[in-house]
């Protein structure tokens, strides 16, 4: 994962500090600065968690979408 600031940590620093949050995963499509990510957290080793994170919340598209016709 890239360390340092990216092009959206402002918007993502605001989100963690206005939801009183630990953590927040920005992930932008198509955005004003173009597409990219950030991370903000105070958990010093969240980037070992970031790919479990990633992949439960993919799991739990998967499982609340409605089955593709033909499937």
């Amino acid at each position: 994962m890239p360390m340092g600031p990216g092009k959206y940590d402002d918007e993502c620093t605001r989100l963690r500090e206005a939801t009183d949050a630990d953590t927040v995963i920005l992930v932008v499509i198509n955005g004003s600065k173009g597409g990219g990510f950030s991370v903000q957290t105070i958990d010093p080793n969240f980037d070992m968690k970031l790919p479990s994170v990633l992949e439960a919340v993919a799991r739990q598209i998967r499982d609340s979408a409605p089955p593709l016709s033909g499937q």
